[in-house]
This record gives structure tokens, C-alpha cells and sequence, in this order.
């Protein structure tokens, strides 16, 4: 006997090491998979989004150029067709062009200038004596009998020395004749003002060019005049499209940047956009990192749990072992050693129990003889193992409960019955039942510690780890679901202003600091409540509320910012000396077609409340109205 024992244990030693081994490469299998195909996946929706909201972006701004050489082109329209027919006296005319020049905020002067190229009107204080016939745009009038409105490439002007944009248009005589040309000055620096008040990073750019390639300004290097008739975009990209992305090797820097642009059908405009990859990528990377830390835990515990299982096999098998060594002298003990051996009538009482009742719950067999069974079962578990046995209903069935039981010092012991009918071989008709009971304490507290540790893992995938708050994944799904599921839902967006400047003032650590206490203030908002708040990236947060009116979250939103200005965090980058918070609502309506929509209108609001000077609160349905009613004053 001892030989053969030797002699199997090799064997059964092997099958669990296979075991253990094929579930840790299975597990770390699962988890890398895991981690590559949401690296990609987030990669993939990271670009898309990053392509729709630059493409947002040029084609508000190719709108805005539009408007505001279209205002001038009305204004001009107006003055040529004058011209045409009438010599105005110079001082009513000359008041009437600075009056003009003064209602549009993009044009810094017009002038008229007689078929010579001298100067016969003016909207300055003083009509200049210089003569303009050499410029680009006076010799294209002159030759050509084109009435509409010329953009011309950016010149330097000879009464202010600031680079401009030149708007011209010819004048003709009743007979069709050469009669002058009409011009409006732009600066460069309106264009410029209004850009910078767009985020696109240190390295972004955004270039206002003329559809034959001339590159009328490019901000925020302030570059003008550039030739980029040979560039991809002028040669290939507009005709197939006068509007797109792609991603491109900038001209002005060589940074590899995602490039998008849009060209207005009204005048030869084009606005282009172009955003670092690096910048585009740089959330995606941090959660990336992220995920392989998580990655790395996750497998650092499954080598920890196939390290406990390994040896818990080989502790089974000893034990096995040391049983089958025992067995020629001590075969109903080794049998049982672990386990109690319990007889039962059909009432519960006990008939027989083996000794190892002492070591398993440090009870005496003789003092157990009698007694019901359910007294030893704890008051919570007693329906329980009531029902397990009821089920017992002929001699081929048997069943296995858990349940707690008390030892002999009062403490709780987990165990393991299985029991069946039994009938003895002296008494065909006395039923009785046998039960197997085993200590699985240990057994239920690893169970218990690995649902804990799989509890927690779960909550760490679906937490931001600076915050506390939910993620950017959670709150997606949170967000397309209750979208789904309410008619009414509102969105805030919030921006912890000049946080960059804070950064760099403080450190990390303490712009770090300076999170957490922001989100603290955004998760009381939302606790005990249906509404989810979360980090949306970097310094943005963003807050869900499922059924919430506008009005109702911009009262949230107003008290978060209050909130935020009573921490009274100093911050020398701000104008205020204090950190503080811009927060951009949007509500559900008729117009809202999806849930990336509603954001989408909750970032436009939260990029007015920047522009308007930050520390504010706009909801969408305003700049709606603000839209509307700008489109009905000028129509009128």
C-alpha cells in the first residue's frame, strides 16, 4: 500500500499545477485582451469626437467670417450704387462712412478713391492726400468691369502700419465706365481677438486663407501672405469637399495636427482648424495608462489567487495522503477525519455523532445525543435547512446546505451538510437520515475576501481614481441611458477656470488638491439623488440630471459656483485672485436629437460662459435666443 501511494502521488500532483497554470494564462489571456480592445475602442471614439467638435468649430468660425464680410459687402453695395449716379458733398458723405465704419466692429475705415487713385472719400477724421493707384486691388478694378466685392491679400497699411484685410469694389459710371473703388479695411486683429478666445492648445492653430491659397492670417503665429496654393487642401481636399478633416504635417510648425476646414459658398473663404495629435490623444493615453495599471493589479491577483489555489490543492492532496496512509488501521476514521458524521431521526434529533465533533466545533458527542439539530442552527438559517431537508423525499436523493452554527465557545463556525435517507440493514422500516458536516469557515472567508476584492475591482473600473467621481465610461452609459429612458433631461458642463495658470503656479500635486475639492462640491450636488455626476477630462466635470428642468439646473449650476468661490482657493492666474468655475447648461427639447447633441449644446454654452469673461452661468436655450434675435434685427 505505501508503495502505490508513492507511486500516484507524481501523477496526481501534475494535473492540479496544469490546472493552475492553464487558469492564470486564461485570466491574464482575458485581461490583456480586455485592456487592447478598450485602448482601441476608446482611441477610435477619442479621434471621432475630436473630428466632430474641430469640424463644429470651422464651420463656426468660416460662419463668422462670412457675416462679417457680408455685413460689409451690404454697407458697400449701398455706397457703390450711390456713386454711380451722384457726387454726395464730401462732408455729409464723409460723415455717413465714418458712421458706417463706427456701426460694424470689424471695419476700421473705408475709403473711395477717384479713377486716378486719389483719395475722394473718407471715413477718417481727415481724407489722407496719398495716392493708392499702385495697390493689388485698384490696378484689378480698373481692368476689370467685376462689380462683386474683392477680398484681397493682406497689404500693410500706409496710415497705420497694421497688417489689414483689404474689401474692395468697383465703382462704375451710369455708362458702364471706370469710375473709382470703393474699400474697407479689416484688421488682422479682429480675426485674432476672436480666435484666442478658442481652447485648441499651445500648438493648435486656426488659418483664415483665400480660396486661391493665399493665407490671409494664421493664428496665433500672426503669419499672413503665405502661398498654400501647392498644399493638399487647395489642391486635392476642396475640390472633393468644401468641408472635411484629415490629418496633415502643418506648414507652419511640421507638428502632426488633425486638420479641419470648411470653405463658404458666398465668398472665396476658407477656415481651417488644425489640433495637435499629441493634444488629441492625451486624455486617451492618461486612461490608457490608467487601464494598464488596473491591468497590472488585476493580474498581480490573479497570480495571488492561483499562488492560494496551488496551495490549497497540494493541501488537499496531502491530506489525501495522509488518509490513505492510515486507511489499513483506521478506515472509518481516515474516512471521516475532517468531516462529522451525523445520524438523524425524522425529527430532527440527534441519534449518533462522531468524535470529530470535538475538533470541528469543540462539542462533546454525549452532550449532543438527544438534542434537536436546529438548535445548533443559527436562528437566520434554521428556514433553510428546514427546506433542504423537507426535499428529502426518497432514499436515491440528497441535498447540501450551508449554514452558520455555534462552537462551544459561542462562536460562529460556517459548515457544510450533506445528508440523505438512510435505512438500517436490522430495521427495514426506521428512516433516518445521514448528514456529512464539514468546517468550511475558511472556505466561505476566501469566497467572501475575493467577492469583496471583485467588488471593489468593479467600482474601480467605473470611478475616476483623483476624484472619486464617475468616469467618462460611466457617465457616457449613464447619460445614453437616461436619455432613453426620460423625456426631460438636462446636462451641465463645468470648467474649472485658468486651471493651467494654477498648475503652473502650485504644482500638480496642489492642482491635484484643488480637484478633489471641486469635485467634492460637485458629488454633494448630487447625492442621495438620481442624477450622476462625474470627471468629464482634465479639469471638466460634467453633471446628469434626469428629469430636471433648465431653469432648475441653472439654479444648480449657479449654487455649485457660488460653492466653488466659498472654498476661496487663491489663484494668481485668475483676474479674481480666486478659482473659480464656468458651467454651460443644456435641456432637452425638440431639436435635441441624441444624447451627444445635448452635449454637444451643453460645450457651446460652457465655451460662451468663457468667452463672456468665466465665473458665469449660460444655458443654451440663451444663446439660442440670442441667435434668433441677432437673425430678426438684421433681416429687418
Amino acid at each position: 500500500m505505501p508503495t502505490t501511494t508513492t507511486s500516484s502521488s507524481p501523477s496526481r500532483l501534475s494535473a492540479p499545477g496544469v490546472i493552475v497554470t492553464l487558469f492564470v494564462l486564461a485570466m491574464s489571456a482575458c485581461v490583456l485582451g480586455l485592456v487592447v480592445w478598450k485602448a482601441l475602442d476608446a482611441r477610435k471614439t477619442m479621434l471621432a469626437q475630436s473630428e466632430t467638435d474641430s469640424r463644429n468649430l470651422a464651420h463656426s468660425l468660416v460662419e463668422h467670417a462670412s457675416r462679417s464680410i457680408q455685413a460689409i459687402d451690404v454697407a458697400m453695395s449701398g455706397m457703390a450704387d450711390l456713386l454711380k449716379y451722384q457726387n454726395p458733398q464730401p462732408d455729409r458723405f464723409n460723415a455717413f462712412l465714418a458712421n458706417t465704419a463706427n456701426a460694424l466692429p470689424q471695419l476700421r475705415e473705408i475709403g473711395v478713391f477717384d479713377t486716378l487713385g486719389n483719395w475722394r472719400y473718407s471715413s477718417l477724421p481727415e481724407t489722407p492726400s496719398h495716392n493708392n493707384s499702385d495697390r493689388d486691388y485698384f490696378i484689378y478694378h480698373r481692368d476689370h468691369t467685376d462689380s462683386t466685392i474683392r477680398v484681397n491679400a493682406p497689404i500693410t497699411s500706409r496710415l497705420t502700419g497694421r497688417t489689414s484685410i483689404i474689401l474692395s469694389k468697383r465703382i462704375d459710371g451710369p455708362d458702364g465706365s471706370f469710375k473709382g473703388v470703393l474699400t474697407g479695411a479689416i484688421d488682422n486683429q479682429y480675426f485674432s481677438d476672436f480666435y484666442k478666445t478658442f481652447q485648441i492648445g499651445e500648438s493648435g492653430g486656426i488659418s483664415l486663407i483665400r480660396s486661391d491659397g493665399t493665407l490671409l492670417l494664421h493664428w496665433p503665429s500672426m503669419e499672413v501672405g503665405k502661398d498654400l496654393s501647392g498644399t493638399q487642401l487647395i489642391q486635392t481636399r476642396l475640390k472633393q469637399s468644401l468641408a472635411g478633416s484629415y490629418k496633415i504635417d502643418s506648414p507652419f510648425d511640421g507638428i502632426t495636427k488633425y486638420f479641419s476646414y470648411e470653405q463658404t459658398t458666398q465668398y472665396p473663404l476658407i477656415v481651417t482648424v488644425a489640433i495637435p495629435e499629441d493634444q488629441v490623444l492625451a486624455t486617451w493615453r492618461s486612461n490608457l495608462l490608467s487601464d494598464v495599471i488596473v491591468a497590472s493589479v488585476l493580474l498581480c491577483t490573479v497570480i495571488l489567487l492561483a499562488a492560494l489555489l496551488s496551495t490549497q490543492f497540494r493541501f488537499r492532496l496531502n491530506m489525501e495522503n495522509a488518509l490513505r496512509e492510515r486507511e489499513s488501521r483506521y478506515r472509518l476514521l481516515a474516512d471521516n477525519i475532517a468531516d462529522v458524521i451525523i445520524l438523524l431521526d425524522r425529527l430532527g434529533n440527534i441519534v449518533f455523532v462522531s468524535h470529530s465533533v470535538e475538533f470541528v466545533l469543540g462539542h462533546s458527542p454525549n452532550e449532543l445525543l438527544g438534542r434537536s439539530c436546529f438548535e445548533l442552527v443559527h436562528p437566520d438559517d434554521v428556514e433553510a435547512v428546514k427546506a433542504a431537508s423537507a426535499q428529502l423525499t426518497d432514499l436515491t436523493a440528497n441535498r447540501t446546505v450551508i449554514f452558520r452554527t455555534y462552537r462551544d465557545d459561542k462562536s460562529l463556525a460556517w459548515v457544510e451538510v450533506n445528508f440523505k435517507l438512510a435505512m438500517r440493514a436490522t430495521d427495514r422500516e426506521k428512516v433516518e437520515i445521514v448528514g456529512v458536516l464539514r468546517d468550511v469557515t475558511l472556505r466561505k472567508s476566501m469566497q467572501d475576501e475575493l467577492t469583496a476584492l471583485n467588488s471593489k475591482l468593479a467600482e474601480l473600473a467605473t470611478t475616476d481614481g483623483l476624484t472619486g467621481l464617475a468616469n467618462r465610461r460611466t457617465l457616457d452609459g449613464f447619460l445614453r441611458s437616461a436619455y432613453e429612458q426620460h423625456e426631460q433631461i438636462s446636462v451641465l458642463l463645468i470648467d474649472v477656470d485658468n486651471f493651467k495658470g494654477y498648475n503652473d503656479s502650485n504644482g500638480h500635486q496642489a492642482g491635484d488638491e484643488c480637484l478633489k475639492r471641486v469635485a467634492s462640491v460637485i458629488a454633494d450636488a448630487t447625492i442621495n439623488t438620481p442624477a450622476l455626476s462625474a470627471r468629464y477630462g482634465g479639469e471638466e466635470f460634467a453633471i446628469v440630471l434626469p428629469d430636471v428642468s433648465e431653469a432648475d439646473a441653472i439654479t444648480i449650476a449657479e449654487a455649485l459656483r457660488l460653492r466653488v468661490r466659498a472654498l476661496e482657493i487663491p489663484n494668481m492666474a485668475s483676474t479674481r485672485g480666486h478659482l473659480s468655475i464656468s458651467v454651460g447648461v443644456a435641456s432637452r427639447n425638440s431639436l435635441t436629437s441624441n444624447e451627444a447633441v445635448l452635449v454637444g449644446e451643453a460645450d457651446l454654452a460652457l465655451y460662451e460662459a468663457k468667452r463672456r469673461g468665466r465665473d458665469c452661468v449660460v444655458a443654451n436655450s440663451a444663446l439660442q435666443r440670442e441667435y434668433f434675435s441677432a437673425g430678426f434685427s438684421h433681416d429687418s
